[in-house]
């Protein structure tokens, strides 16, 4: 009996591998996407408040700015370039509601969790991320795709233009994250993901 249960097992676990297995083109994937991560202070109602203020007028402001990038390469060239304006925006948003926290504007590479977005999934992994900081840092987060731009979208609750999306990958990038997708891209992202924490 212990047997068949093992062999079952086995089975199961093999097959969840081989669905697992990154598809063509993945690895390219995290290479060609940046993420806007905006971090609260904390979970009290006030700072989660100030955290969403923070992102929608952020937004607002570097929306045409955000939009505009052609591909990824001119985008982290110009929020290099903006970065010491975008973190004292945010510090004098911040300020002005009363708060002294300090605010940090940095850019660099994070983990992020599978994130379906409806008609589009982004698999985990390592992203070239904006990470807006408010002063501890140590509540619950926000995140969107700042490139191929879908921020304002997901902020303003707009529909997501998905040939804005589809125009800073590749044809291969696209199909692999979109619906098109006919083998379970969000499940089989999933399945990575959790077999990645389990066995590292």
């Amino acid at each position: 009996m212990k047997r068949k249960i093992a062999f079952c097992f086995c089975v199961v676990l093999a097959f969840c591998i081989i669905f697992a297995l990154p598809i063509a083109g993945e690895e390219e994937l995290y290479s060609n996407v940046m993420r806007l991560h905006i971090l609260a202070n904390s979970n009290s109602e006030e700072d989660q408040a100030l955290k969403l203020g923070l992102r929608d007028e952020l937004l607002e402001k570097y929306r045409d700015s955000f939009s505009s990038y052609g591909e990824l390469s001119v985008a982290k060239a110009k929020i290099y370039e903006d970065l010491s304006e975008i973190e004292q925006f945010a510090q004098e948003y911040v300020n002005s509601r009363g708060y002294e926290y300090g605010v940090s504007a940095e850019l660099g590479e994070e983990k992020y969790p599978t994130r379906d977005y409806g008609r589009i999934a982004l698999p985990a992994g390592e992203y070239l991320s904006l990470r807006i900081i408010i002063g501890e840092g140590a509540g619950d987060n926000w995140w969107c795709v700042l490139f191929p731009p879908m921020c304002t979208e997901a902020a303003l609750g707009e529909s997501i233009d998905y040939s804005d999306v589809s125009a800073g990958l590749t044809k291969e990038q696209y199909n692999l994250i979109s619906e098109s997708n006919s083998s379970g891209y969000v499940v089989k992202f999933k399945i990575l993901e959790i077999l990645e924490k389990t066995f590292r």
